[in-house]
C-alpha cells in the first residue's frame, strides 16, 4: 500500500519525508515525453541527432527546431517543453556573448553547461517558480569534442553518447553495445540514426530527423544529398537488422 504523498508535490520548496522533491521528479516525466534527441562523440568531433517528426501535415516542418546554435562552436538539442527550452537557449546565447564581451574569448562547453545547470537549479529551491521541463545536450569542441547532459534538478554530467526523450533507454541500450572510441564521424552518425530508428520504430524521413556535427575547424547542420546518404545507409541497416529478428 502506497502512503499518499500528503500535499508534498505542492510546493517546489518541500522535501518529502523520503528526501524527494516530487516537482523535480514531474519535470522528468515532462522530458521523458519528450522527442528524442541523440548526442554521440568521437576523437574528431561530437554530433547531434533529434526527432523533429510532425504530427500534422499542415505543420510547415522549417518552424520545429530541436537544435539550436550557442555559439560559432557549441550547440544545443533540447527534449521536454518548448517554450521552457527556448527559454534557456536564450539564456545560453546572452552567457556565450557576456564571455566573448569580457574576456574576449569564447566560452567553453563545460562553463556554458555549468552555467545553465546553476540557473536551472535556482528553480527548484525557490518558492513561487517550478523548475524547467526540458533536459538539454550541449556540445561543442574546445580543445576536444565534449557533450554534456543537463537535467531538470541543474544536475550535469559528461557522456560520450548520450539521448534525451522517450527514446533515451532504446539509445542507451544501443549505444552500450556497439559505441567504440576509435568510431569515425560517419560510422557515429549511422549508429545514432540506427538508434533513432529503433527509438521510432520505423526509418528515417530527411524531414523527420535534424543533424550537425561539431569539428574543431567547423560546425555545421547536415542537410540535402549529404544527410540524404545517411539516411540511406542507417535505414539500409535498420532493414537488416529487421530481418535478422
Amino acid at each position: 500500500m502506497h502512503l499518499p504523498q500528503m500535499g508534498y508535490d505542492r510546493a517546489i520548496t518541500v522535501f518529502s519525508p523520503d528526501g524527494r522533491l516530487f516537482q523535480v521528479e514531474y519535470a522528468r516525466e515532462a522530458v521523458k515525453r519528450g522527442a528524442t534527441a541523440i548526442g554521440v562523440k568521437t576523437k574528431e568531433a561530437v554530433l547531434l541527432l533529434a526527432d523533429r517528426r510532425v504530427a500534422s501535415k499542415l505543420l510547415e516542418v522549417t518552424t520545429i527546431e530541436k537544435i539550436y546554435r550557442i555559439d560559432d562552436h557549441i550547440y544545443a538539442a533540447t527534449s521536454g517543453l518548448v517554450a521552457d527550452a527556448r527559454v534557456l537557449v536564450e539564456r545560453a546565447r546572452v552567457e556565450a556573448q557576456i564571455n566573448r564581451l569580457t574576456y574576449d574569448e569564447p566560452i567553453s562547453v563545460k562553463d556554458l553547461a555549468k552555467k545553465i545547470c546553476d540557473f536551472k537549479q535556482q528553480y527548484t529551491q525557490f518558492g513561487g517558480v517550478r523548475p524547467f521541463g526540458v533536459s538539454l545536450l550541449i556540445a561543442g569542441f574546445d580543445n576536444s569534442p565534449r557533450l554534456f547532459e543537463t537535467d531538470p534538478s541543474g544536475a550535469l554530467l559528461e557522456y560520450k553518447a548520450t539521448s534525451i526523450g522517450s527514446g533515451r533507454s532504446i539509445v542507451i541500450e544501443h549505444f552500450e553495445n556497439v559505441y567504440r572510441d576509435d568510431m569515425s564521424v560517419d560510422e557515429a552518425v549511422v549508429e545514432a540514426m540506427v538508434a533513432m530508428g529503433k527509438a521510432i520504430e520505423g526509418e528515417l524521413s530527411e524531414d523527420g530527423v535534424e543533424l550537425v556535427i561539431i569539428t574543431e575547424k567547423e560546425a555545421k547542420s547536415v542537410e540535402g544529398d549529404e544527410l540524404k546518404a545517411y539516411i540511406d545507409r542507417a535505414n539500409e541497416k535498420i532493414r537488416e537488422e529487421l530481418k535478422k529478428q
